[in-house]
């Protein structure tokens, strides 16, 4: 499966890059049928929730699933929106 990664407002770390892809291709195995997935990492202005951004489009036959979490870390923001996905496709095949 094919990540693409963008950074906005920031330059994104050759380490964070590697933890977003190596969280990413976990998505194969409840998702065998994308074809890719987009993620966008940004900097938010501060808010309770924290400023860091990742917004993460999985390419799926039919339609997108798209899921977008805010944290204080980029890591945690990660890991929340990975835990999301996994709900919508676990609700897409119920």
């Amino acid at each position: 499966m094919e990540v693409k990664i963008q950074s906005v407002k920031f330059d994104a770390s050759k380490q964070l890059i590697e933890f977003v892809e190596k969280k990413m291709s976990k998505l194969d195995r409840f998702e065998g049928d994308s074809t890719g997935v987009d993620v966008i990492l940004k900097l938010d202005k501060d808010s309770e929730k924290g400023n860091k951004v990742a917004l993460v489009t999985l390419h799926v036959p039919g339609a997108d699933i798209v899921s977008e979490q805010r944290a204080r870390t980029f890591e945690e923001a990660v890991d929340l929106v990975l835990d999301a996905l996994k709900r919508q496709i676990e609700k897409r095949r119920d």
